[in-house]
């Protein structure tokens, strides 16, 4: 964020955190209403004032926004810093909401004034700014119920600016939504994504608010904010722990990275600038991105399958596997987590295997030959000891395999012109791809693009893993079909 106040005027930075820190007076919340405490500071605490700002803001991105597509929004990344610098990039991202059906928005901001490790959950009854009230969704109470993770923090109430300076334009441009408010310290991704996910329905937003860099030259910033919107768009969390000062919301945008791979939704960057573009000087800037997440129509919602299912669904793999070494431990009925319908439907399943992060067997079926609890046990013998590339596993390497299973969708026909066309149209980190010619053929899943980052590269080693010249894929038309999958990895204590 940058300390500075909404109006344009420059000011001492001492004198300006010496305001800013007399600003909170007693009576911040007022009963159960958190008071705005930022409006006059980062954007203008008048409501007309703020309503005309903000419609201006709108017109003027309207003339270049970006072609969106005629998908369903998941997510939104927003910066927050004061209007004046950071307002026309917020206004790219605001544009996306515009004929979406919200009524739940998850809103998870940095905390950057209390310091604490796990999220700060307020149990107040609403948010109010200058442009009125917003509920907070009963939803935030089953968050509380961990208590290990989710508790209310006052002082982050009073103080945090990362939520408040985002609501306006989600306010501005939506006709009525509540509201989950997370402040999230360095807590744990998994523990924080997995605690989301059974609140995401189809109309739930998840709202980021982060800015980028902080205070770098302007050149030097536009170059790290680059990598670090790259790695957004390819999901790469891994590459966003690689440096830091690439994002103060870096926990968050895991978060939503995280969910975004779990569930096949499609980031698009639709702004970017930085305060030397708009009312800051160029030698010390700070970096702001509008990113939308879309989620995927051909990831049928109504197919997804729970977390409970998913861990489910791992549990057999082990269990179907440790059976070969132990007859009779994998004998009787199955659970009632695995009784459910939708482990009944006939999907296609693969079951992946690996030791130290390094690739120890995996054998699937990409059609939907059988329900998806039976092609996990016979997928799970048959990455163990079926792989023609490993020899079989022993008993001694059982405990120390990580197992990851996936379910696919419906594979379909993606036509091309030319391989340029082909690499256009290749979605990184979403599409698993099934090269086809003749007798010839292979798959890589998804999850293969964290290796395989470049399409070229992806597609060479997939030719090359049908037996196809890796050149095949650019010299020769063959046959391309995309698949999505929902995957379910083992959690750490399994043993």
């Amino acid at each position: 964020m940058r300390y500075r106040p909404y109006f344009s005027g420059r000011i001492n930075g001492l004198l300006f955190f010496l305001f800013a820190t007399l600003f909170f007076v007693p009576g911040s919340q007022a009963g159960t209403i958190r008071q705005p405490v930022w409006s006059g500071i980062f954007y203008p605490a008048s409501q007309a004032e703020l309503s005309d700002t903000i419609d201006r803001l709108i017109s003027e991105a309207r003339k270049d926004t970006v072609l969106l597509p005629n998908k369903q929004l998941k997510g939104l990344i927003l910066p927050h810093a004061g209007y004046v610098y950071s307002g026309l990039t917020a206004a790219h991202g605001a544009l996306a909401l515009e004929g979406q059906n919200i009524d739940k928005i998850i809103l998870m901001g940095p905390d950057h004034r209390v310091g604490f490790s796990t999220v700060s959950l307020t149990d107040l009854q609403a948010y109010k700014t200058p442009l009125g009230l917003v509920p907070i969704h009963a939803d935030a109470a089953r968050l509380r119920q961990q208590p290990q993770l989710f508790q209310p923090v006052p002082q982050s109430d009073s103080s945090e600016h990362s939520l408040e300076v985002v609501l306006p334009f989600l306010q501005f441009m939506l006709p009525e939504f509540q509201i989950i408010p997370l402040v999230l310290g360095p807590a744990d991704i998994d523990q924080i994504s997995s605690a989301i996910a059974p609140l995401v329905s189809d109309q739930t937003l998840l709202v980021i608010s982060s800015d980028l860099s902080h205070y770098l030259d302007y050149s030097t910033a536009q170059s790290k904010d680059r990598e670090t919107i790259q790695m957004i768009l390819d999901l790469d969390s891994n590459g966003l722990s690689q440096s830091g000062n690439r994002a103060c919301g870096i926990i968050p945008i895991k978060v939503i990275i995280q969910l975004a791979r779990k569930h096949g939704w499609q980031p698009i960057l639709l702004h970017y600038s930085n305060s030397g573009d708009t009312a800051g000087d160029r030698k010390r800037v700070v970096g702001y991105s509008a990113i939308a997440f879309y989620g995927d129509p051909l990831m049928d919602k109504t197919n997804l399958l729970a977390k409970e299912q998913g861990q489910a669904l791992v549990r057999l793999a082990r269990q179907t596997i440790q059976s070969r070494f132990k007859p009779g431990s994998a004998a009787g009925s199955l659970p009632a987590a695995l009784q459910d319908a939708a482990l009944l439907d006939n999907r296609g399943t693969f079951v992946t295997l690996k030791i130290n992060n390094q690739l120890r067997g995996c054998i699937g079926n990409i059609s939907a030959e059988s329900s998806i609890v039976e092609g996990v046990k016979r997928n799970s013998i048959n990455a163990a000891f079926n792989d023609y590339r490993f020899r079989p596993l022993s008993e001694e390497e059982l405990d120390d395999i990580h197992i990851e299973v996936s379910i696919l969708t419906s594979p379909q026909l993606l036509e091309y012109t030319d391989a340029n066309d082909l690499v256009a149209k290749l979605r990184p980190n979403e599409d698993g791809v099934i090269l086809r010619q003749g007798p010839a053929s292979a798959t890589f899943l998804p999850q293969v693009w964290k290796q395989l980052p470049s399409p070229a590269e992806f597609l060479t080693h997939l030719c090359q893993k049908a037996g196809l010249s890796g050149e095949a894929w650019r010299n020769s038309k063959l046959e391309v079909q995309t698949y999505q999958v929902q995957y379910f990895e083992e959690d750490k204590g399994h043993k």
